[in-house]
């Protein structure tokens, strides 16, 4: 069955993450993704190795395991932009699509022929979406943005991590590249909005993404917790700002993870624990209180944890109805028989010669489920493919395009 977007052809000019995450979205949704990259070389985040995928013999190809993250589903045209018959390329291309993903600096394409106010005089119904650090408008709009720059910057880094006088305090990054994942995320939710306002309108539009602003969303109730008090927030590490306990404890063999969402589920955990006096002491009995007194709590917590195996307290708060959970390394998240119920890896036959492994989308349909049709593709794969069926290019084109090294 055909998925939710399968009658578009999205035109992919992004590389690395942030656009390509937007655009691997689209691709699971079903669109035909046909990705532009550098003759050569591809996208930068090609060679983000190692790791490396493995062909069919076990050999590392050229391509990084970072690279196959988000690139699923897309077809590999190579092309030289910054040539004219390059750039004329592109707008054929352009011509027949219903969205263009870009993540180059505020201004490059316009100098290619290839900017919103060119293309949209060549196809009015294009809606085409950029990915840049801070935007197209504003003092900042011509800097470079990195997702690491952009976590400090936009305020992540200073609630994340331990507070600065504990053991490792200090400001962290996170573990992935959120700003560049959750800019990706937006992108996808604006780009699907834009077509079905299409849809209505007959015209296309131009959408202003930023890492910047995707960021500062991204801190939900660490804003409003800011415009509420006039105090920027605290790291506090493994700590909830506005809930307790809501937080890691350490068992007698491991840790454990109790999340008391509100005050009927502290006190089942109370009286599951054997400590339902804690939850009738008058400086625990409610969450304002227990946020208020959250060092002595955690303090008397930590002992009643001790007494009992990291497994006894994962089966005892399960049964008792109280949200908990371990704390897995990567290899334990895919053991976990939640996650292979919902098949939530999948493997995909790469050109390389090998089964690929990669994670399904979580976007889950009744009616038009998502099918994994393409694995990360080769560098320059679709090529001649997209030239021939697309544009109509004769093999004897192609070949020339080929030796002039447009493509």
């Amino acid at each position: 069955m055909a998925g939710p977007l399968s009658h578009i052809r999205v035109l992919d000019l992004s590389r690395v993450l942030a656009g390509p995450w937007a655009s691997q979205n689209m691709a699971d949704l079903g669109a035909e993704v046909i990705k532009i990259e550098r003759p050569g070389t591809g996208d930068d985040s090609r060679a983000f190795g190692p790791p490396w995928v493995k062909d069919g013999a076990g050999r590392e190809t050229k391509d990084s395991a970072y690279y196959t993250s988000a690139n699923r589903g897309k077809k590999s045209v190579t092309l030289n932009i910054a040539v004219p018959e390059g750039q004329a390329i592109a707008r054929e291309i352009a011509k027949s699509a219903d969205v263009l993903i870009e993540n180059y600096k505020y201004g490059d394409l316009a100098r290619y022929g290839l900017g919103y106010e060119q293309l949209r005089e060549l196809n009015a119904r294009l809606i085409y979406c950029s990915v840049t650090g801070f935007g197209h408008t504003g003092p900042y709009r011509e800097r470079p943005g990195y997702d690491f720059m952009i976590q400090g910057m936009g305020g992540m880094m200073s609630v994340t991590g331990e507070p600065d006088d504990a053991p490792g305090g200090g400001p962290q990054r996170a573990g992935v590249p959120i700003a560049d994942i959750i800019t990706g995320m937006y992108a996808s939710i604006a780009i699907c909005a834009a077509l079905a306002n299409r849809e209505r309108t007959g015209k296309g539009q131009h959408l202003d993404l930023a890492l910047l602003d995707s960021q500062i969303a991204l801190l939900a109730y660490q804003n409003t917790n800011y415009f509420s008090t006039g105090l920027p927030p605290k790291r506090i590490g493994n700590l909830h700002p506005n809930i307790v306990p809501y937080q890691p404890f350490r068992a007698a063999d491991g840790d454990v993870i109790l999340a008391c969402g509100n005050d009927n589920l502290y006190r089942k955990f109370c009286d599951a624990a054997g400590c339902p006096e804690l939850a009738r002491d008058p400086r625990f009995a409610t969450n304002g209180k227990r946020v208020e007194n959250r060092a002595e709590l955690t303090r008397l917590l930590a002992a009643v944890f001790r007494k009992r195996t990291k497994r006894e307290w994962l089966e005892l708060l399960e049964a008792a109805g109280v949200p908990n959970g371990p704390i897995n390394d990567v290899a334990q998240v895919f053991e976990e028989p939640q996650v292979k119920v919902r098949r939530v890896r999948i493997e995909l036959e790469h050109s390389a010669g090998a089964l690929l492994p990669l994670v399904a989308s979580p976007m889950r349909f009744s009616e038009t489920p998502l099918e994994y049709r393409l694995a990360p593709p080769l560098l320059g794969e679709h090529t001649e493919e997209v030239l021939r069926g697309l544009l109509g290019k004769s093999d004897t084109e192609i070949a020339r395009l080929r030796a002039a090294k447009v493509i």
